[in-house]
């Protein structure tokens, strides 16, 4: 019963997918990060679904790259990228760490924020254009699910930047041991996936993944003196964008290579 609540309180903060309403009470979060990545599997069946659909139909790669950008967002409500934004902001202003943080938790957006998100979009858009079929579709919908064992992986272990906050809500009543040892599994599991879809795009994806938490960890430490709700949205963003774009230039030095062969 604790997991169903403990699902049902990962799904209600984390996503628009309805759910049961739940006592939000500490009891009922505690393995609500450990079960983070169920919403990235389900993003992940979306796109194959949808890649399975474009391809019966020939629908063009355009409106099929658009579709791609969509599913994320209209799963998630858009809280990860509203992540992206706030921290984009916050590095953007070159203020000190505690104006840093008071930037991140205004609900106003500035033009920082606007600009590095809609080019955000484009890139991703245009990575998804180089998606052709179920089969490359793969690695794309598992780094949703690797992302998200690798960002509850980051919020049960790294030093929070501050006391209070949405992420606390999350991290201090979470059973760590047993979160952590979930979300080796879904990781692994979502890697399992790459690799038997494509070995060489698969590496690749699971590099990027890697060394975007690398980069996290030193970048939010440095520059945040821990990390917080928000930082944990813009990382990701960062992630899921680092996976898809190093499978497509994976995929396309492949190509190139066997062309020359």
């Amino acid at each position: 019963m604790t997991f169903i609540k403990s699902l049902a309180c990962a799904f209600l903060m984390y996503s628009r997918i309805p759910m049961p309403q739940v006592e939000w009470k500490e009891e009922n979060r505690r393995y609500s990060l450990a079960l983070f990545p169920l919403i990235g599997a389900i993003i992940g069946a979306f796109l194959v679904v949808w890649t399975f659909i474009s391809s019966l139909l020939d629908i063009g790669k355009w409106l099929y790259a658009a579709v791609c950008c969509l599913i994320p967002i209209a799963v998630t409500g858009g809280i990860h990228a509203d992540g992206f934004s706030d921290v984009t902001d916050a590095k953007s202003s070159y203020a000190s760490r505690e104006k840093k943080l008071e930037i991140m938790s205004d609900p106003h957006v500035g033009s920082f924020a606007v600009i590095f998100t809609v080019l955000y979009f484009i890139m991703q858009f245009a990575l998804f254009t180089e998606i052709y079929g179920v089969h490359a579709a793969v690695i794309p919908a598992c780094s949703f699910v690797l992302s998200r064992s690798l960002s509850g992986f980051a919020a049960v272990t790294f030093k929070c930047a501050k006391k209070d906050g949405t992420l606390q809500r999350f991290v201090k009543p979470a059973h760590k041991r047993n979160s952590i040892t979930i979300l080796a599994f879904f990781a692994c599991s979502s890697i399992d996936g790459m690799f038997i879809s494509d070995p060489i795009c698969g590496l690749s994806a699971v590099a990027a993944a890697l060394i975007s938490l690398i980069c996290y960890r030193i970048s939010s430490y440095k520059i945040f003196g821990g990390i917080t709700g928000d930082t944990e949205g813009h990382f990701l963003q960062i992630c899921e964008i680092s996976q898809l774009g190093a499978s497509v230039a994976a995929e396309l030095i492949a190509l190139k290579i066997q062309e020359v062969i």
